[in-house]
């Protein structure tokens, strides 16, 4: 695909984030769009971001179940990029109208204490250059029309990124047998679905070592202080205006969200 085309389908994406107003799926609009071409597409928003101050902060990984990957017809996860605008602090309260259609995920995310540079990262140098571990919320978006979207469109939309919370407790991933970790996600007090760590590829640590891997083919490498969000423990849940989600997860305490 030629740069002008990947250049117009960024330019797309990113009037359709800041007029908060949906687009038909880039799949349907651009049938012979690879991969590839998608995370050329979002590395051009990153890049674009980056030039009016954003700064990158972390990284996420999505498409970690394997009935996600059945549903889009792909056998490995994606990923997308944390930039500071996204983080909002546990309990905070954001406003409907900055989003098209939120959706609420739990998950656990990893702080990192050095880089972790591929290919061939273990699941040992992943516990090595983990800092600490905290439990996660994270608001996933379509910039796509009705969620309608295919593997290129959700990798080029930037993994679906929106909006990300951190617990307020920290804790060491040697103590936490994160495979077990369990999590309720619970809307307005109802308990909506449960989770537990062996949803992402069987350990959150096999993603954030997947992803290491992964960012190597694009020269890009996972930095000290980084955030990274593992993947949703649990399918996500819808949030319209007045919600309130609480992630709850017994090991790690508890992480909210609420939408007005």
């Amino acid at each position: 695909m030629k740069t002008t085309k990947i250049d117009e389908i960024s330019t797309l994406l990113l009037d359709s984030e800041r007029n908060r107003s949906s687009i038909k799926p880039l799949s349907e609009q651009h049938p012979h769009l690879t991969v590839q071409e998608a995370y050329q597409i979002q590395l051009a928003n990153i890049d674009f971001k980056l030039s009016k101050g954003q700064k990158i902060v972390g990284k996420k990984i999505g498409l970690t179940s394997i009935a996600m990957q059945e549903l889009l017809g792909v056998d490995e996860p994606d990923y997308g990029h944390l930039l500071d605008t996204m983080k909002i602090e546990n309990g905070g309260e954001v406003s409907i109208n900055e989003t098209i259609a939120p959706k609420v995920e739990a998950e656990i995310a990893f702080v990192l204490k050095r880089d972790l540079v591929g290919p061939n990262v273990t699941v040992e140098d992943v516990i090595n250059a983990t800092d600490y571990i905290v439990p996660a919320i994270e608001v996933v978006d379509s910039r796509i029309e009705n969620w309608k979207i295919r593997l290129e469109d959700t990798v080029a939309d930037n993994a679906s990124s929106c909006l990300y919370v951190l617990g307020n407790h920290r804790f060491d991933i040697h103590e936490i047998d994160l495979p077990n970790v369990m999590m309720e996600l619970y809307r307005n007090g109802e308990l909506m679905n449960t989770g537990k760590g062996n949803a992402v590829l069987g350990n959150p640590i096999t993603c954030v070592a997947w992803l290491a891997n992964k960012l190597s083919e694009f020269g890009i490498s996972l930095k000290a202080g980084e955030v990274i969000l593992s993947g949703a423990l649990s399918a996500a849940i819808n949030a319209t205006d007045g919600d309130c989600f609480t992630a709850k997860f017994p090991l790690l305490g508890d992480v909210s969200i609420s939408f007005s």
